[in-house]
């Protein structure tokens, strides 16, 4: 049997049983869903999709698949085109696999809420809408999965409707993204007009493409992966359940920007401008992201900002020109993130909502589980030997710090992976070790298996990816095989400084000394300042500027030329005009009737 006819059939089994639960209810009103049954049709899902990844790991099968054509113009044809190539079939099962530990958790997190089966239905769109994007060879299916994901996140976020926060939170999310959707709308366009097609297999081949359409996939990836400038929303997401939290900062929502760029790489692999771009865009969201870390008290807000600033590294490793070495740090990062989600929503669901980790404190004791996985997980993310982030992490401050490329972006990413480390060993400081700071009634219970299984399972992942995925995803630029023992010990000394750093002040914490107000700290505790400054102060000067406009220019001028002062004008003209001609000299009344003659002739010829 042909192998590309397996692939075929296994990668569209894989589709056809996630829309299951969802096609189920519409055929008939006596099939009903339910959390379990959602959950184990991911399982089943996940492990159908081994088998594809299996056959392209051992034969590097890929395939293209076109199934129908849309010819609403007569030289400009839409088909659905699928494409089973080395990122979809790696992909599938890590969302899959993510996805299932997610919602099994979701089953004890909302356990209590009534609407946990249409909950279940929302996180299965966002996943298909995922999933969607990543295997589409056309971007207009693309794009139906791009809108997908955002639409789902706005339902998602908000979930918590009677919260004004978690409503503030969706909208936000969805301005930005729309911002980010206007520069793929207008690449779309221009690659409609001037290429004649949205094949991504066509596009492929070596084109020169102006720098302005390109910028509209940068701005793209900007909003929907969160960079610097866009990147407000994400933070601000939090306020959705920490199931959301988790599924949209793995391995859905935020990389799909990230996985555009991977999929449309060949338009600018030879545009230096867009690639510094992106590498100067990466730095400095890694960076501010890692900064704002430092001083966050709430436990989901800190996760959040480590989200963006890994983000910043995968932008980075674009503009290194390395998508391959992007997409192993996206299948890496995907099972710690979700992983510490998990337990920080465990953390979260045990202390009654309490999410303030000055407010936490000795939990090692009394939830060991969640804990021992917690430590795993920030681990992972500061880059620790052997576990999964170390893997993609070190190859990228590896290639940065080898590459003839800016040494401001290089600095920029050396200080944001030691704030890593900064703000994750806080964060365990504060809420493992240490006295306890919890109310002395608050409820422990991790013994339900649906909280432990889906994090050791994910832990697992964590230690064991990294090394399992470096096997098969290599880079195609050969790496630099030869190099000196600083530049290959570089992210591990950062990170050995930022530990240093961190328990140094963890120390200058437990002596209770008052730190002094300082710009760096409120800065950082501030959010760069930048939330004021887009959300308070630029919006209060547009309204007030809009304002004056209309007051001043519009509503004045009316009133002077149409309304009373123009018709009071208009009157008093006439009346001048009238008391010329009636002011009792010959001069005016000779005057008028020459003019009067004057006007007769004139008519009469």
């Amino acid at each position: 049997m042909d192998l590309s006819l397996i692939l075929n059939t296994f990668m569209l089994l894989t589709l056809a049983v996630l829309s299951t639960p969802i096609l189920y209810p519409l055929l008939s009103n006596n099939l009903k869903n339910n959390p379990s049954t959602i959950t184990n049709t991911v399982k089943t899902s996940f492990l159908i999709s081994l088998v594809p990844m299996t056959i392209h790991i051992y034969s590097g099968m890929e395939s293209l698949t076109s199934f129908w054509e849309w010819k609403f113009l007569m030289n400009f044809k839409i088909p659905i085109s699928l494409k089973m190539d080395f990122y979809s079939l790696t992909f599938f099962p890590i969302a899959l696999f993510v996805s299932w530990s997610i919602l099994q958790f979701a089953t004890w997190y909302m356990a209590s809420d009534p609407y946990i089966t249409k909950f279940f239905t929302y996180l299965l769109f966002f996943l298909i809408a995922m999933l969607i994007l990543i295997i589409a060879n056309n971007l207009f299916i693309l794009f139906i999965g791009w809108e997908g994901v955002g639409i789902m996140s706005f339902l998602l976020i908000s979930w918590w409707h009677g919260r004004a926060e978690a409503n503030t939170a969706a909208l936000q999310a969805v301005l930005y993204n729309r911002i980010g959707d206007v520069g793929l709308i207008l690449c779309m366009a221009w690659l409609a007009s001037a290429m004649n097609t949205w094949e991504i297999q066509q596009l492929s081949t070596p084109h020169q493409i102006p720098t302005l359409p390109l910028l509209g996939l940068v701005l793209a990836a900007t909003g929907k992966s969160a960079q610097f400038g866009l990147h407000p929303w994400l933070p601000a997401a939090m306020e959705g359940p920490t199931p959301v939290s988790a599924l949209l900062h793995s391995s859905t929502m935020v990389v799909a920007g990230i996985f555009l760029l991977i999929r449309t790489h060949p338009l600018f692999s030879d545009n230096q401008t867009v690639l510094t771009l992106c590498l100067c865009l990466g730095a400095l969201s890694t960076l501010f992201a890692a900064t704002c870390a430092l001083t966050q008290n709430d436990i989901k807000k800190i996760i959040a900002f480590s989200t963006s600033s890994q983000l910043g590294l995968m932008m980075v490793t674009i503009g290194l020109n390395l998508p391959e070495l992007a997409f192993l740090h996206i299948s890496t990062h995907a099972f710690f993130k979700a992983m510490l989600f998990l337990c920080s929503g465990s953390i979260i669901h045990s202390l009654n909502g309490e999410q303030d980790i000055r407010k936490m404190g000795g939990l090692q004791k009394m939830l060991p589980t969640t804990t021992a996985c917690l430590t795993i997980g920030n681990l992972a993310l500061m880059g620790t030997p052997f576990l999964a982030g170390f893997y993609s992490k070190d190859q990228i401050i590896e290639s940065l710090s080898t590459s003839y490329l800016n040494a401001w972006a290089l600095t920029l990413t050396l200080l944001a992976t030691s704030f890593t480390a900064v703000y994750t060993i806080r964060m365990t400081a504060l809420v493992q070790t240490g006295f306890v700071r919890i109310p002395p009634l608050t409820p422990m219970n991790e013994n339900n298996p649906s909280v432990t299984s889906p994090i050791t399972r994910l832990a697992l992942g964590s230690i064991m990816a990294g090394f399992l995925l470096t096997s098969f995803i290599t880079p195609t630029k050969t790496p630099p095989m030869t190099m000196p023992l600083s530049i290959k010990m570089t992210a591990l000394i950062v990170t050995a400084l930022g530990i240093a750093l961190a328990l140094e002040i963890s120390k200058m914490a437990q002596a209770h000394i008052l730190t002094k107000q300082a710009p760096f700290s409120n800065f950082s505790a501030s959010l760069g300042y930048f939330n004021p400054l887009a959300h308070r102060l630029s919006t209060a000067n547009f309204l007030s500027a809009g304002q004056n406009i209309a007051s001043h220019l519009i509503d004045l001028s009316w009133y002077k030329t149409m309304g009373p002062e123009g018709l009071a004008h208009l009157q008093q003209m006439a009346a001048k005009s009238s008391t010329l001609l009636h002011s009792g000299l010959i001069k005016a009344y000779l005057g008028s009737f020459a003019l009067s003659i004057l006007i007769i002739l004139m008519s009469s010829y």
